[in-house]
């Protein structure tokens, strides 16, 4: 019986490493009913992830005045978790310009959960070269329909060994794929930039996708979830991209990629567009196409243009299919805390998992103070943290605190339950798979707004100041 891929690269990582759960449940958990926990952070800066007195619950089936109102027993999607992508210019910086110790400790940080670690559990890597790399590559830069060239060595220099560490912190990690062109000779431009893929080369082109999934998993690291290209509608030029567009893109993985994926006992889930809120047709285009959609596990979405409401666009009609959103990036385009804090709150934290994303990822985990490095494409993004490259100095940024509102708190396997607010409130709430409510709420106003937490005939009364987000944490009433 053959074994999936990312199994058995996940199975032989957590050997050994199951102790570091062991009070998992315990850090940042719910505290003995009736009280909530409660962490907050302010757009003045006032307050980052800072926690507050906690709230205290009364029996009180009518409580007056505004309520979010938390029903635990309307259920909907299950959650992978939240994370930020680990691009060739991350691992770079983790791995060359930190000290042992410095690494270790900025890892713990981002993928544990003692001592107020954010506890992320979904990262994404690219296949090859993307904008944040040091130089354009692929992974079979040799002409050759044999792939005899094929090899991952550029990734297990810098980027396999920051995913094999962050999977040793948390076991529950899982990890998306994504390729920003295929080898430039298999493209029309003959380059990796610009261009498209030659249809000649989909057979050879899916081959390439079977052999990084099982050299990656050969090295540690498992291939969770695949998409078949970054941003298959634009083609950027100043680093690879490729135009792909719908109709195309099912063909090769309703005719190539998923029988050979299936052919080979590969278990990796199949994630279509990878692209912009703005033009939903697409991925319905290919969810349409009788072959491709058996193999096709959901939608991937990206926030540079349109509306996240976008995502249950689609989702109604094919509700069957995953939801994730897989990049944003922050940047200096947006450089005051308070705005982009607020947005991300809005828009990722809570918009995107309302519209049934399983997954959320930032874009760069790590950049350094010059905003790279990168070989072409932004000049100005912000990581969800800022190495120092002469120092090794952390600087955490706003998308860091957003963030950890939700992936410190909201474990793997919670689900989405219905939260209703008042006007001026955005809010979005889990139940844990242990039975304790995570309830995240943003104020983005410029006054404080006063409610109650509501839940089963038990109300807490609480109060948030402008420009702040807040997560409350507690246990069910039985």
């Amino acid at each position: 019986m053959t074994r999936p891929i990312a199994t058995l690269a996940r199975r032989a990582l957590i050997i050994g490493a199951s102790l570091a759960t062991l009070g998992a449940a315990a850090c940042a958990g719910a505290p003995a009913d009736p009280s909530a926990r409660v962490w907050m952070t302010s757009g003045d800066r006032t307050r980052l992830l800072s926690e507050q007195a906690p709230l205290r619950f009364e029996v009180d089936p009518a409580p007056a005045g505004p309520g979010i109102a938390v029903d635990a027993d309307q259920r909907y999607q299950e959650m992978v978790g939240f994370g930020a992508a680990i691009t060739d210019a991350s691992a770079f910086l983790i791995q060359t310009k930190l000290a042992d110790d410095q690494r270790a400790a900025l890892l713990r940080d981002l993928f544990g959960r003692h001592d107020g670690g954010l506890g992320f559990s979904f990262t994404r890597v690219t296949i090859g070269a993307s904008d944040f790399s040091l130089d354009h590559y692929s992974l079979a830069d040799r002409p050759d329909p044999t792939l005899a060239s094929f090899s991952t060595a550029r990734m297990e220099a810098q980027v396999f060994p920051t995913v094999r560490q962050a999977l040793a912190i948390n076991p529950d990690l899982k990890v998306m794929a994504s390729p920003w062109s295929a080898p430039g000779w298999m493209k029309t431009t003959g380059s990796m930039i610009q261009g498209q893929l030659k249809p000649e080369f989909y057979p050879t082109y899916a081959d390439y996708f079977r052999r990084y999934i099982e050299s990656a998993a050969a090295h540690g690291v498992p291939t969770d979830y695949l998409s078949i290209q970054n941003e298959p509608d634009f083609e950027p030029d100043s680093y690879p991209g490729m135009r792909w567009g719908p109709a195309d893109r099912a063909t090769f993985v309703g005719g190539h990629l998923g029988p050979l994926l299936r052919d080979a006992g590969i278990s990796t889930k199949i994630l279509d567009w990878d692209h912009n809120w703005d033009l939903p047709q697409q991925p319905l285009t290919v969810l349409a196409d009788e072959r491709a959609r058996p193999f096709i596990a959901g939608v991937a979405w990206h926030c540079y243009g349109g509306d996240v409401s976008a995502q249950s666009q689609v989702r109604a009609v094919w509700p069957d299919k995953d939801v994730f959103f897989t990049e944003c990036s922050g940047g200096e385009w947006t450089p005051g805390f308070a705005d982009s804090f607020t947005w991300t709150m809005k828009n990722l934290i809570i918009g995107s998992t309302e519209h049934w994303a399983r997954g959320v990822l930032m874009w760069n985990l790590a950049l350094d103070e010059n905003y790279g490095p990168h070989a072409g494409g932004c000049g100005n993004c912000r990581g969800v943290v800022k190495i120092d490259s002469r120092t090794g100095a952390i600087e955490r940024n706003q998308e860091y605190y957003a963030f950890g509102h939700a992936s410190r708190f909201v474990r793997p396997g919670a689900r989405r339950v219905s939260s209703v607010e008042p006007e001026g409130l955005q809010a979005v709430a889990f139940v844990n798979p242990g039975g304790e409510r995570v309830l995240i709420v943003l104020n983005e106003g410029t006054a404080p707004v006063a409610f109650n937490i509501r839940e089963g005939g038990r109300s807490a009364a609480a109060q948030l100041p402008q420009q702040t987000a807040a997560t409350y944490v507690w246990g069910p009433s039985d």
